[in-house]
C-alpha cells in the first residue's frame, strides 16, 4: 500500500518551514482506497515569492486547522503504507519536522518518483514535476497546489508501475514494508485479490518473484494455484509470502507482459519459453495460371512467412477459416483436391477461381487483404483495447510490422499525437514470437479499434 504525498510550505530556513497545505491519496497500485486534503495554518508568515508560486495567502490560513489538529489523521491514513512523492527527501523531512514538534517520532519508508523516473525514463529532457508529466501528456491542474501536484504524481507513478517491467518498485516496497516473515494472517491474500484481467507475481519473503502468470480472474488463479497437488505446487505456497499483481484491462496485455517478463525475470518456478514458439508459418506462391496459392508449411520451408502458428492443425484451421471468409477456392489453397472445380464453386461459395473462370487479378486482391488482416508485416498501426479502469484505454504500439512496446491513456491527444505515444509506451522485445503472440490472439479474439500511425 501506498500513500501519494504532497505537502507545500511557507517557505524559509531549513527545517524552520511550516506546511500550509497537505494531501495524501492512499493507493493500492491500482486506485485511491482513500484520501486526506487540508489547507494547515503554519502559524508563521508565507514567505512572498511562494504566495506568487501556489497562491495560498496568510489570509486563507487563519481558520484553518493547524497541524496538531491532523496529525492523528495523518498517522492513520499513512500507517502501514510507503509514502510515494515526487522529492519524497523534502516531504518527508517537513514531516517529521512538524511531528517532531509534537514531540512524537514519525517514521514512514519512502519512494521518490524523480529518483524512480530517472531509472525508467531515462531519456526524459527534465525531472521537475511540471515539465515531465507535460512530456508524458498528463494533465496537471492546480500546478503547486498539494492537491493537484499528488494528482499528477499518482498519474506519473502509475505509469512508472507500467513500466518497471523488473518490478524494481515492487520488490523494494515489499522489503520497505515488511520485516522477517509474514503472519499467517497474512497469508490469506486471496481474499484481497480481485476478479480481474491481468498479471501476478508471487513473492518470496526477500520479495523476489518467484513465479507469475497471466489470467483473466486473478483470484481465481491463485486461489486454484495454492490449492493444487504436487510437490512443485506445493513448495510453490509454501514460499509465497506476498501476492502482488497489475491489472491490464485486457487479455493481450497480460500476454505480451507476461511472455516479456518471464523472459526478464526468469521466475524459480516458471518454465522459460521455448527460443520459437512457433513451428509452422502461411505461405504463397503463384501458380502458372498468376494465381496465388496459400499453404501451411514448416517454418523453415517457407521463403516469406506470412502468418506464424504453434503447429500444422492451428495452421490448417487458419486456412479454411481465411478460404471461407475471403470466398478463396479452397482446390487453389490445397483443402479441397477435385479435379476439376471445388465443391464450392457449384454452391456458390467460389468464383471460380479454380477453372479460371475468376480474373487472377481480383481474386488476388482477395487473397492479399486476407493475408493483410491477420498479419503485422510492414504494419504501423496502434491496437486499441480497454484499459485498468473506465475511461481509460490501453495501446499496443506496432511499427515496420515488429513490436515497439504497449501502454495506457486517457487522453485522445496522447494516442493521437505519436511522440507522447512513444513516452507514455513502456518497450518490449519486437521478436517474431512477440508477433506470433500477437497475431494468434488477433486470429481468435478483436481489439476495439486499429488506428493506422504515421510518423
Amino acid at each position: 500500500m501506498y500513500a501519494i504525498l504532497d505537502i507545500e510550505t511557507t517557505g524559509g530556513k531549513f527545517n524552520e518551514e511550516g506546511i500550509t497545505e497537505i494531501a495524501i491519496h492512499k493507493f493500492d497500485g491500482q486506485q485511491v482506497v482513500d484520501k486526506f486534503i487540508s489547507l494547515i495554518n503554519p502559524e508563521k508568515e508565507i514567505q512572498p515569492f511562494v504566495v506568487k508560486l501556489t497562491g495560498i495567502n496568510n489570509k486563507m490560513l487563519r481558520t484553518a486547522p493547524k497541524f496538531y489538529e491532523v496529525a492523528k489523521r495523518i498517522i492513520e491514513i499513512t500507517e502501514d503504507t510507503v509514502l510515494v512523492a515526487h522529492n519524497a527527501q523534502f516531504d518527508y523531512r517537513i514531516l517529521r519536522t512538524e511531528f517532531r514538534r509534537l514531540g512524537y517520532n514519525f517514521e514512514r519508508k519512502t519512494l521518490c518518483t524523480v529518483d524512480l523516473s530517472k531509472l525508467l525514463l531515462p531519456e526524459a529532457e527534465s525531472y521537475s514535476l511540471g515539465k515531465l508529466v507535460r512530456s508524458l501528456g498528463i494533465p496537471v491542474s492546480d500546478r503547486h497546489r498539494a492537491n493537484g501536484d499528488a494528482l499528477a504524481t499518482i498519474k506519473l507513478f502509475k505509469l512508472l508501475l507500467a513500466k518497471d517491467s523488473e518490478k524494481v518498485i515492487i520488490k523494494e516496497t515489499i522489503r520497505k514494508e515488511s520485516q522477517g516473515e509474514l503472519s499467517e494472517k497474512q497469508l490469506d491474500i486471496v481474499r484481497d485479490l480481485p476478479n480481474k484481467t491481468g498479471v501476478f507475481y508471487m513473492h518470496n519473503k526477500d520479495g523476489d518473484i518467484i513465479y507469475l502468470n497471466k489470467t483473466t480472474d486473478i483470484k481465481k488463479k491463485v486461489n486454484q494455484l495454492f490449492t493444487k497437488n504436487g510437490d512443485k505446487s506445493r513448495k510453490l505456497a509454501k514460499d509465497t509470502k506476498k501476492v502482488t499483481y497489475e491489472e491490464t484491462g485486457n487479455e493481450l496485455v497480460a500476454i505480451l507482459k507476461e511472455y516479456e517478463e518471464l523472459l526478464k525475470l526468469r521466475p524459480k518456478y516458471n518454465a522459460i519459453p521455448r527460443k520459437r514458439m512457433y513451428s509452422h508459418a502461411l505461405c504463397k506462391e503463384k501458380n502458372e495460371n498468376g494465381y496465388i496459392t496459400l499453404r501451411i508449411k514448416p517454418y523453415k520451408e517457407c521463403k516469406e512467412p506470412l502468418g506464424l502458428f504453434n503447429g500444422i492443425f492451428s495452421g490448417k484451421n487458419h486456412l479454411f477459416k481465411i478460404t471461407k471468409e475471403f470466398q478463396l477456392c479452397e482446390k487453389l489453397n490445397g483443402i479441397s483436391e477435385a479435379r476439376s472445380n471445388c465443391s464450392n464453386y457449384d454452391d456458390g461459395l467460389c468464383l471460380g477461381a479454380c477453372i479460371g473462370k475468376e480474373p487472377e487479378v481480383t481474386y488476388n486482391k482477395r487473397v492479399t487483404a486476407s493475408i493483410e488482416k491477420y498479419n503485422l508485416a510492414q504494419k504501423n498501426v496502434v491496437l486499441l483495447d480497454k484499459g485498468r479502469e473506465i475511461g481509460e484505454q490501453s495501446a499496443i504500439l506496432i511499427k515496420n510490422g515488429s513490436l515497439v512496446g504497449l501502454g495506457f491513456y486517457d487522453l485522445n491527444h496522447q494516442i493521437n499525437n505519436i511522440h507522447i505515444l512513444e513516452n507514455l509506451i513502456t518497450p518490449m522485445n519486437g521478436t517474431r514470437d512477440a508477433n506470433f503472440l500477437i497475431e494468434s490472439y488477433l486470429r481468435k479474439k478483436k481489439v476495439l479499434k486499429t488506428v493506422e500511425i504515421y510518423s
